[in-house]
C-alpha cells in the first residue's frame, strides 16, 4: 500500500458588515479570487501559519485567540491529498493591502451574497459549506 502524503493548509475568513475579504491572484498564479492563507510549514501549527500568512499577504494582524475553526475540507486531486482548515477571525487589525504583489494583484471586499466570478472552485465550495454551518466537507477534482 502506498504512503499518502497529506498537505496541510490554513485559510482565513474575514467578514465585515456582510462582506468577505478576498485576494485576486496574478495571472501567473492562476488569476482567481482566493482567501488569505497558505501551506502550514513542517515547523508550524496551523494558527501560527495563518497568523504569518495573513500579515504577509494582506497586512492583517490577528492573534491565535481570535481564530475560530469553522470548516475543514478534505480534498483529493489525482494522487494528492489536502486538508484545508478554514478559520474565521473574530477580531483583527492592520491596514489591508496586497503584501505580495507578485502573487496577488489586489485585495478587495465582496458581499458574501454576491461573490465575484473567477473564484477558485475550492474556495467557492468551502464558502458554500461554511455559510451552511457545515464543519466538514470532501471534494474530489
Amino acid at each position: 500500500m502506498a504512503k499518502t502524503k497529506i498537505l496541510l493548509k490554513a485559510r482565513l475568513i474575514v467578514e465585515d458588515q456582510g462582506q468577505i475579504l478576498l485576494l485576486k491572484q496574478t495571472t501567473k498564479n492562476g488569476g482567481n479570487y482566493t482567501l488569505v492563507g497558505g501551506t502550514v510549514e513542517d515547523y508550524e501549527f496551523a494558527r501560527k501559519a495563518l497568523i504569518r500568512e495573513s500579515f504577509e499577504e494582506s497586512g492583517i494582524v490577528i492573534q491565535a485567540r481570535d481564530l475560530q475553526l469553522v470548516h475543514t475540507l478534505h480534498k483529493k486531486k489525482d494522487e494528492k491529498t489536502r486538508i484545508v482548515l478554514y478559520f474565521k477571525a473574530t477580531n483583527w487589525t492592520g491596514n489591508i493591502r496586497s503584501g505580495e504583489p507578485k502573487k496577488f494583484k489586489k485585495v478587495a471586499w465582496f458581499p458574501i451574497d454576491d461573490l465575484p466570478k473567477g473564484m477558485s472552485a475550492t474556495v467557492r465550495h468551502a464558502l458554500k459549506h461554511y455559510r451552511r454551518g457545515s464543519r466538514y466537507s470532501e471534494m474530489s477534482v
